[in-house]
């Protein structure tokens, strides 16, 4: 299951308040003079420094400054509990909040899963009444993204369109393909399917996040759906492939509307990625060949372009 990304401005200040909190809580100890306790204190600062520029740099994956923040966490929250004369067991539900915050779902639970046998044998404190607390606080904190991720799934089911872009879904865009094709059979029709190809788009998402990937998929499906017949389909087979299923249209008609796309397409600039890019290639069904084998070649060609 897919976590639904906060948005960037959110986890900038997440990491801001986390790492001037420690470093407010670092100078607290040194005015006490507890200066035995200032090593942790200083490696979490150090920690989520690391974190929050990784967070705003370039090239890293945002699961990696998110993981970061978690384990800092969980050393605080550690720390805190074996160090003091009576810990309070109510911030040990800090960890478990940060994790479906940062998480998906399966993982927080199977995370917090751990946890809560890992507490049972080192708590400093009575686990019985601690374990209920953890697993009720667990349970009520998974409710919200699991009814998220089961409305999703719902209008998944029931809409036809894929939830990105104004494009059609997967299931959508096979059984559409399939009408075409056994009507290009029957009536003795032609029929090509141009494969388009985004390989800006998981750089989009790494470097500036959920929106940039999202206007660079609205900005493709807008180009091509205003260029394109109405009885054409546009539909998203992956990540950053799509069909464009061309009925009644030959081998020429197709590299006619594959140049004019091209064109179109590198007119188009958008402000985080620049120009935008698409590698576009043809594909007609040979004569006696089946659907099946024919995905099967639409599939190995959206490969051979993004591999290119």
């Amino acid at each position: 299951m897919r976590v639904q990304p906060l948005p960037k401005r959110l986890m900038t200040a997440a990491y801001s308040a986390s790492m001037f909190i420690m470093v407010g809580y670092m100078m607290w100890l040194y005015a006490m003079g507890s200066y035995r306790e200032l090593l942790i204190p200083l490696f979490l600062a150090m920690l989520l420094l690391v974190s929050l520029l990784m967070h705003l740099g370039q090239g890293f994956r945002p699961c990696i400054p998110r993981i970061l923040l978690l384990a800092s966490i969980y050393i605080a929250v550690l720390t805190a509990t074996y160090t003091q004369p009576s810990p309070a067991p109510l911030w040990l539900g800090l960890p478990i909040a940060a994790t479906f915050l940062l998480l998906p779902l399966w993982s927080a639970l199977s995370l917090n899963i751990v946890c809560l046998s890992a507490w049972w044998w080192l708590a400093p404190f009575e686990t019985t009444a601690f374990s209920l607390s953890h697993v009720a606080l667990t349970l009520l904190l998974a409710l919200p993204p699991w009814e998220h991720a089961r409305r999703r799934a719902l209008l998944r089911a029931t809409d036809p369109n894929d939830s990105d872009c104004d494009a059609y879904h997967i299931d959508t865009l096979k059984e559409r393909l399939n009408n075409e094709f056994q009507r290009a059979a029957m009536l003795n029709k032609r029929l090509a399917v141009l494969v388009l190809h985004l390989p800006q788009l998981d750089m989009a998402e790494e470097q500036f996040g959920h929106r940039a990937q999202t206007a660079l998929l609205g900005a493709l499906c807008s180009e091509v759906n205003s260029r394109c017949r109405d009885h054409d389909i546009l539909g998203r087979a992956g990540n950053a492939t799509f069909w464009l299923v061309l009925p009644d249209t030959s081998e020429s008609g197709a590299l006619l509307v594959r140049e004019r796309l091209q064109r179109a397409l590198s007119r188009r600039v958008l402000v985080e990625t620049g120009q935008l890019e698409a590698r576009i290639t043809t594909c007609l069904p040979l004569r006696k060949e089946s659907f099946e084998r024919y995905v099967q070649r639409l599939e190995t060609r959206a490969e051979a372009i993004a591999n290119v």
